[in-house]
């Protein structure tokens, strides 16, 4: 457990679920209000199921910060991937999200200290992330480059299922 500034950051378990799922759709909201696009489907019951089964799989790890007084205010989630080409087992950044009225506080730095220090202790040899490339997201790109991460190429692409 970190704490700095009256901020603590724990690792997520059972009782987190709600809360953290709450602030996965203000995420998802937030990216969908900036590109305009609905391209997410939440739901808050769904999402905290899903985020509890990960959870008890113990195949996906959540940190959440917290203020003094117990009051979430943000959290990232990682799960452990596999791939040659990252010579063994790595993680993965899937979410990571700060309230806006906590941001430029610090906590997204320490949000990500955590799983760096999480997933050297899992011997992982890296961290991935992927964000949009799209202008609206510069900030955020920015802001995984102070932390140490490179651009490698490449675009995230899906296809529905």
């Amino acid at each position: 457990m970190l704490m700095n500034d009256n901020f603590t950051i724990h690792r997520a378990t059972a009782a987190d679920t709600q809360e953290v799922a709450v602030m996965v759709g203000e995420l998802l909201t937030e990216i969908m209000d900036t590109i305009g696009i609905r391209a997410f489907h939440f739901d808050l019951a769904e999402t905290t199921s899903r985020l509890r089964d990960f959870l008890e799989r113990e195949n996906y790890f959540v940190f959440v910060v917290r203020t003094g007084n117990g009051h979430p205010v943000g959290f990232i989630a990682l799960y452990e991937s596999y791939a040659l080409y990252a010579e063994g087992a790595f993680g993965t950044i899937p979410e990571l999200y700060v309230r806006p009225e906590y941001r430029s506080n610090g906590l997204g730095i320490r949000l990500v200290a955590e799983t760096k220090s999480f997933g050297a202790s899992r011997g992982w040899k890296r961290l991935e992330v992927t964000t949009p490339p799209l202008p609206e997201f510069q900030r955020t790109l920015a802001f995984y480059e102070r932390e140490g991460f490179a651009i490698t190429g490449g675009r995230k692409l899906k296809v529905e299922l």
